[in-house]
């Protein structure tokens, strides 16, 4: 291994390890979410790189922990864990969990404009009007979002932007 990076593996995996364990609390007590998110996503991804680095400069130490139960024990209770989380979230199916922001971008693109009207200030029938004014096809106010993006040929995604721009 270059002198560099066995230089360096072991600090890095330090100095990544504490920002994981940092923004891992935030994360867990919703503390400033946005500004550690992306943070420990994409920095715990970066680990992995200095980690492989530091098995690899202490492989001779490493293959010897693998030799020893406490290395077997830690490794089988790790992995117990994480089933732990996996495992229910894999048998709910489809029914459970996702992203609570989603399920409420997916009811709103659902939902006809007279249901939708009035979480936005308006009727059935002035919603329909502000979006044909935006640009949109609306044959009646029964029509879902989606079902007017798409025949207007436009993404869902736009067609509830056009609506939130149309609140009251």
């Amino acid at each position: 291994m270059p002198s560099l990076m066995s230089r360096y593996a072991t600090p890095f995996v330090t100095g990544l390890f504490l920002v994981s364990l940092i923004s891992g609390v935030a994360l867990y007590f919703h503390w400033q979410t946005a500004w550690f998110h992306s943070m420990h996503e994409i920095l715990s991804l970066v680990l992995i790189v200095p980690f492989v680095l530091h098995v690899w400069k202490n492989w001779t130490p490493f293959r010897l922990y693998l030799r020893r139960a406490p290395m077997a024990v830690a490794l089988v209770l790790s992995l117990a864990a994480s089933l732990a989380f996996a495992v229910p979230a894999m048998m709910a199916g489809s029914s459970g969990g996702g992203s609570p922001q989603m399920a409420v971008f997916e009811a709103i693109g659902n939902a006809p404009l007279a249901v939708l009207g009035p979480l936005f200030g308006h009727t059935g029938e002035s919603l329909s009007e502000g979006l044909k004014a935006a640009g949109y096809t609306v044959a009646s106010v029964d029509d879902t979002l989606n079902a007017i993006a798409r025949a207007s040929g436009k993404d869902g995604r736009a067609a509830i932007a056009a609506v939130v721009a149309l609140k009251r």
